[in-house]
């Protein structure tokens, strides 16, 4: 699973010119499963998402959660996050998982992340998108189950 969190003071998702989904402060994550994620890493990286601390303090410090802060989570899948473009000059997308494994696994993510009382909203699977936000800082924080247990 790859995760690329944005903090923000608000973000929205269109779908033919409709808006599906949107936030305000909080965190955008394009969210991709790949194809060897079990349920242990989809958890592991919920619970990481929530508790990072890179929300300020009132000392303007990041020392504080998303729970922390009461921020919410629009979710948006993105399988070109598994992009691989080591040989020639078309990315291959064959590490991220097939809709059929990644759906269920993105739905638990997303449960994981709402047990903790947090908003999510999301994008639609598969949809072409059209992705606003306004970066609050800005903080870009990367996610990925390989390095759960790596150093």
């Amino acid at each position: 699973m790859r995760i690329v969190l944005q903090r923000v003071s608000r973000a929205s998702v269109k779908i033919g010119g409709e808006t599906v989904g949107a936030i305000g402060a909080g965190l955008l994550a394009l969210v991709c499963i790949g194809q060897d994620d079990s349920a242990q890493e989809i958890d592991a990286l919920a619970e990481k998402t929530v508790q990072l601390r890179i929300f300020a303090d009132d000392a303007g410090k990041m020392n504080r959660s998303l729970i922390d802060a009461g921020g919410e989570i629009l979710a948006v899948s993105q399988f070109t996050l598994y992009a691989d473009c080591r040989k020639g000059r078309r990315p291959s997308f064959i590490g991220a998982a097939k809709p059929e494994r990644a759906v269920p696994l993105l739905e638990r993510w997303t449960a994981r992340i709402e047990s903790h009382g947090v908003r999510v909203a999301q994008g639609r699977f598969g949809a072409m998108m059209d992705v606003e936000l306004v970066n609050d800082g800005p903080v870009t924080i990367i996610l990925d189950s390989r390095e759960l247990n790596a150093g």
